[in-house]
């Protein structure tokens, strides 16, 4: 089971990175200024951006792989998972679930988690760069695509409908203090 959720995981992320590069080299890319109401997953966002950097910091600092399976797995118990249960709950429904960029937020989530739980069946290096790349670029994804869609559609009172949501449930504030990914 573990193997067929890698190889699921490779080809998503094979291909998303493929279209990621090529849509790179087609446009120059501005800073994103994203509305206060979205502002609050935007954070959370750059927060997971910083996981991934971590991770592969810890795997070039030879850090066990036992450290980085539980710092992963704390990492998808307390931001990550409730970040997608908040995108899922609090923006999908507005956008239709057949939407492209509906299926492609659940499928990539769904891709995620079945990654961790491989991570957490049996950890090893490139399942963490695996799942470091798919966040990576799921999240710029959402970012520079999602948001400004949903920005583009929805009116000031649904975007403030949607912050008010968000704001009913923060995330964790618990921090991880072994700082496994600073070289010594």
């Amino acid at each position: 089971m573990t193997n067929i959720r890698i190889c699921n995981a490779v080809n998503q992320i094979f291909f998303s990175s493929l279209l990621y590069t090529f849509n790179l080299m087609e446009e120059k890319r501005e800073p994103i200024k994203r509305t206060k109401q979205l502002a609050p997953l935007s954070r959370e966002h750059h927060e997971g951006l910083l996981f991934a950097w971590k991770v592969k910091q810890g795997i070039e600092n030879n850090t066990p792989l036992e450290k980085l399976r539980n710092y992963t797995l704390w990492y998808w118990r307390y931001h990550i998972k409730p970040h997608f249960f908040l995108e899922e709950e609090v923006l999908m429904p507005y956008l239709h679930s057949n939407h492209p960029m509906a299926v492609r937020l659940k499928q990539e989530h769904d891709h995620i988690k079945e990654l961790v739980l491989g991570i957490e069946d049996a950890t090893d290096k490139s399942s963490l760069v695996i799942l470091c790349d798919l966040l990576n670029n799921h999240i710029r994804f959402e970012e520079r695509e999602l948001f400004g869609y949903m920005e583009s559609i929805l009116t000031t009172g649904q975007l403030d409908k949607i912050f008010q949501e968000l704001e009913k449930k923060p995330l964790s504030l618990e921090k991880w203090n072994d700082e496994f990914w600073i070289k010594k």
